[in-house]
């Protein structure tokens, strides 16, 4: 068993900031995975059952920005676009992985299977996944670490080819999960951003062909992800035997989040606007985007055109993006764990990467 709640406990809750302030919003996956047999038994969890199955689209997943286990799916099979973003497709499929175990309903088996095949051949041949597949002409067609996106159906994918919860699941199939997920570690390394000679972190979209760093939503420049780097370095620490890459890419994630603090401000609510203000003793944060050259935190508008002060940045994008967070924090609480247990490793980091 590895150190896999690293990485999972991180995408359990989301948050969507709107005008009026910060709202949580819990998605029911973690709920339902808590819930003990008896309940999987019940008419209630055999109607949120069914209430999954008819959102599940004809590629095989799901949509994302709804409960899809609340009520039943009524419009037309042919207007369901899944994705893996927001959790889509995953948290579904963990959840009629457990009723099958439970209830034994072939119907949940089947719709399982089915999303598998659908991971599966959306990867791209350089190891990535995009946002939605089929994909289409804009930014969801790139490898999309962007909320998680891809290190959900990453941890699946392990979770399938390594846990007993999806015996279930063919030996073929298991194989392909297993040989996927590698695919994903190597995809990440090689999408790991140099700058200067020296690797750093990743952005949140990247090219599927060349793995170069790509722009999502106009406001979502290309850049350094101080937040969806978190997940990736996370998933990295958690593999057992880590190689020579792996230590390289964790530890050079690791001093960049050291170097990218952003000391003395603190994000306030001032006449109803989210504003920056200086405050030495506030603790550090760090930003979600960094431009790549300097290492400085960057924002935008919904017009494309880069800021440098959060402040610059209209009230709608500061009050309805999350632009700094603690999420650094994260990455240097598990180092320090990760490098405690890897210690006879850490010599074997090449001096001069050749990635």
């Amino acid at each position: 068993m590895t150190n896999k709640l690293m990485v999972q406990f991180r995408f359990v809750v989301w948050v969507w900031i709107i005008a009026g302030g910060v709202v949580l919003a819990t998605l029911p996956w973690e709920q339902y995975r808590q819930k003990n047999e008896a309940w999987y038994r019940s008419p209630q969890g055999i109607e949120t059952a069914q209430n999954i199955l008819s959102w599940q689209s004809k590629t095989g997943s799901w949509p994302k920005n709804v409960d899809t286990s609340q009520k039943p799916y009524a419009g037309d099979p042919n207007d369901l676009h899944g994705t893996f973003d927001n959790s889509a497709t995953a948290g579904e499929m963990r959840f009629l992985a457990k009723a099958f175990n439970v209830v034994g309903d072939a119907r949940y088996r089947q719709a399982f299977l089915k999303a598998l095949d659908h991971i599966l051949q959306a990867q791209y041949p350089t190891g990535g996944w995009p946002q939605s597949y089929p994909t289409d002409t804009q930014y969801h067609r790139y490898i999309t670490f962007n909320d998680g996106a891809m290190l959900h159906v990453m941890e699946l994918l392990r979770d399938i080819a390594d846990e007993p919860d999806y015996s279930f699941v063919d030996t073929a199939r298991q194989k392909a999960a297993k040989a996927a997920f590698d695919g994903g570690i190597q995809c990440i390394l090689k999408c790991q951003i140099k700058v200067n000679g020296k690797l750093t972190v990743w952005c949140a979209q990247h090219d599927p062909v060349d793995y170069s760093p790509r722009q999502g939503r106009p406001y979502e420049l290309v850049s350094l992800s101080g937040s969806e780097s978190v997940g990736i370095a996370g998933l990295l620490m958690s593999l057992d035997n880590p190689t020579p890459q792996i230590v390289e890419a964790v530890n050079a994630a690791a001093q960049w989040f050291e170097s990218a603090k952003v000391r003395g401000i603190r994000i306030v609510r001032k006449d109803g606007s989210r504003v920056a203000v200086e405050d030495p003793n506030a603790p550090p944060l760090w930003a979600r985007f960094y431009e790549i050259e300097t290492n400085r935190p960057i924002f935008s508008d919904r017009d494309g055109v880069k800021k440098y002060n959060f402040n610059d940045i209209g009230a709608g994008r500061r009050n309805g993006y999350g632009w700094y967070g603690d999420w650094g924090q994260q990455v240097a609480d598990d180092y320090r764990k990760w490098t405690d247990k890897w210690k006879s490793r850490l010599d074997s980091v090449p001096e001069n990467s050749t990635r």
